[in-house]
């Protein structure tokens, strides 16, 4: 496996999917431009929601971007797990009507087992229940075994925001070792693969899109955290600075008392 570094990753990743057709975006600002339904813009695919729809085009019908993101609901989570932060990036690559399931999991697969280098024995996945399609090309394409391979209900493998594109999901899944009690440490999910087939709307129907999207979300911030072999996004060099300012501002040293640790 690779021991890059996050600006290293975030660069692999967006030339990664230049090299397959994609156009690369800068990253939007974090207030949300003409959408009623965010407060802040919480996911990669948020500032996008008119080239799902249609409404407008790009000059390419597939994209790629690294986003500026703050999760709302994940900040009860912030300094309890050690995989959420308040302030996160996250890389996508998107198409509108363009390519579909087969050529967001192979490629996911490529970069991760290939660019990244990472051990495809430590890689799983999850589908939606009622997704055959994902799950085959999983198992006959890809060649992961079927106890690799597990189905979810929508709780956990469809994802939507309040209103705009949405649809079944397909998670990758890092395996960090027994030394990890907690099986959602052990098991990080580093990549979401969210196959966008439906718009709901305000009353809550599901109206099906007429050209089917890709939308998918890879955590930057705990990819380099499983590169550099950290036991928390915490512990990787972007944090680490800021942590050992706070250090020295409060006299507290960060990592001997579990409660005062979720304050820094």
């Amino acid at each position: 496996m690779r021991r890059l570094g996050l600006n290293e990753i975030r660069e692999e990743y967006l030339e990664f999917f230049e090299s397959k057709g994609h156009l690369r975006l800068k990253s939007y600002p974090l207030i949300p431009n003409n959408d009623k339904s965010l407060l802040l813009i919480n996911a990669g695919m948020a500032p996008l929601k008119d080239y799902f729809t249609g409404v407008k085009k790009m000059s390419k019908n597939r994209a790629t971007s690294s986003q500026k993101c703050i999760r709302t609901a994940d900040i009860d989570n912030v300094g309890k797990t050690q995989r959420h932060g308040t302030f996160f990036e996250m890389l996508g690559n998107f198409s509108f009507g363009d390519y579909f399931k087969r050529e967001a999991i192979t490629w996911a697969w490529e970069f991760l087992t290939e660019k990244l280098e990472m051990d495809k024995n430590l890689l799983s996945v999850t589908v939606y229940e009622e997704d055959d399609e994902a799950y085959d090309i999983w198992r006959n394409e890809v060649g992961l075994s079927a106890e690799k391979i597990q189905r979810l209900g929508k709780e956990d493998n469809f994802w939507e925001l309040e209103v705009g594109p949405c649809g079944p999901c397909s998670e990758i899944m890092y395996d960090r070792g027994e030394k990890y009690t907690n099986p959602d440490d052990r098991f990080m999910e580093i990549w979401n693969l969210v196959f966008t087939q439906f718009n709901k709307m305000e009353d809550g129907r599901y109206e099906k899109l007429q050209n089917p999207n890709i939308d998918t979300g890879m955590g930057l911030e705990r990819t380099n955290c499983i590169l550099q072999g950290k036991t928390s996004v915490y512990l990787t060099e972007v944090f680490t600075p800021i942590i050992e300012k706070i250090e020295e501002l409060s006299g507290y040293k960060y990592g001997t008392d579990g409660e005062k640790d979720k304050s820094v």
